[in-house]
């Protein structure tokens, strides 16, 4: 069930959205205050697995570890993993080394396939990591206003203007938030989808688990 939000506690889901990115592109769960309740646990809403939350938090830090070492002040390697699926975004010196960080990424544990968006450019600046932290602040929002979307079904990562949309999510889910991002800043190049597409039965039972008891119909178990 879709928590309806008052426009005081979007407001405040959408500072906290901005607040979160401008830390430094931040990911995972961080404990929101909502009218005076954190909402740290919004990670329960999450569609993937405890264990595959786990694992994309420990792909990302030795990924980007590791693209690092590969890269040092040569080039600059976002790693970005949902269900175990991984997004690389940033510069590379050349396509020697884009190839080197993709094999190196491979032989993480857990890995299950990798979506090489790497250039070869230079690396960009603070002011236009900063653009993209805003725009993914501002994507965020407007999912949260947006009627039947769940932002905590989504992860948005926006690299040189690019918005990239990861989730677990139906056609009818990943069509409208494309839509929704598309129009959430002006300086958006392009929005790329990566969805992991569930039915809508599916959402249903997932739905269904994460709905309290006590928020049931009365005779439902």
């Amino acid at each position: 069930m879709k928590t309806n939000f008052s426009s005081g506690m979007r407001r405040s889901l959408t500072i906290g959205a901005f607040c979160v990115m401008a830390a430094g592109s931040l990911q995972g769960c961080f404990p929101l205050m909502v009218g005076g309740t954190y909402m740290g646990t919004m990670a329960a809403a999450d569609r993937r697995s405890l264990g595959a939350q786990t694992d994309d938090t420990t792909i990302e830090i030795k990924g980007e570890g590791r693209a690092d070492k590969i890269t040092g002040d040569q080039g600059r390697v976002a790693v970005t993993s949902f269900n175990r699926r991984v997004l690389l975004t940033g510069e590379v010196r050349n396509d020697r080394m884009k190839s080197e960080v993709q094999q190196q990424i491979a032989t993480i544990e857990g890995v299950k396939s990798i979506e090489n968006d790497l250039v070869v450019a230079p690396v960009s600046t603070v002011s236009e990591r900063s653009g993209d932290a805003l725009i993914t602040g501002k994507v965020k929002a407007a999912i949260i206003d947006t009627k039947d979307l769940y932002v905590t079904a989504y992860k948005i990562h926006t690299d040189r203007g690019v918005v990239y949309l990861m989730g677990r999510v139906t056609q009818r889910e990943g069509k409208l938030s494309a839509e929704v991002a598309r129009n959430a800043a002006s300086k958006i190049k392009k929005v790329v989808k990566l969805f992991e597409y569930i039915s809508e039965d599916e959402l249903k039972e997932i739905m269904a688990r994460q709905t309290p008891d006590q928020d049931k119909p009365s005779g439902t178990k």
